[in-house]
């Protein structure tokens, strides 16, 4: 199967790729979406490669790359009343949400900000700089992968 590319968003107050860094390996958790739980659940697979973009900051932009080790499996967090993201209509018997494990590849030198990325005409129509877009993870091609991480090596 052909690897895959997608971009993975997070608010670096929440979740910093830096975060990523220390942990090693870390559940992507908590996506109550359903459009973005199909793709976790059906189609991110181990091996694929992704974007680490920080959101809700200033600026927003790619800081990373990252990749899967671990296809979609239920979300736990669902199931615990305690957790950011509860949803107690899901249970392990009957699972709604689910997530996959990401492993830090390479820190970029410095943000590749999506201001810059609007000025590359090779990401004209990458989905996270669309208007709009709200989805916490999104599909990449292979030539905007490579773009972000040509831009991001310096």
């Amino acid at each position: 199967m052909a690897e895959r590319y997608w971009l993975f968003k997070s608010e670096p107050t929440t979740y910093s790729y830096d975060d990523l860094v220390a942990d090693g390996v870390a559940e992507w958790d908590g996506v109550r979406n359903f459009q973005v739980r199909n793709w976790l659940r059906d189609d991110i697979k181990a091996g694929d490669k992704l974007l680490f973009w920080h959101s809700s900051a200033k600026p927003i932009g790619v800081v990373g790359t990252a990749d899967v080790v671990k296809d979609g499996y239920p979300d736990h967090t669902a199931w615990d009343p305690g957790s950011d993201h509860p949803d107690l209509k899901s249970t392990p018997q009957k699972p709604i949400w689910y997530m996959v494990d990401i492993e830090a590849k390479l820190k970029f030198p410095e943000m590749v900000t999506a201001e810059r990325m609007r000025t590359v005409p090779e990401l004209a129509n990458m989905t996270v700089l669309k208007r709009g877009n709200r989805f916490s993870i999104t599909p990449v091609t292979a030539e905007e992968y490579a773009t972000v991480v040509r831009l991001g090596s310096g």
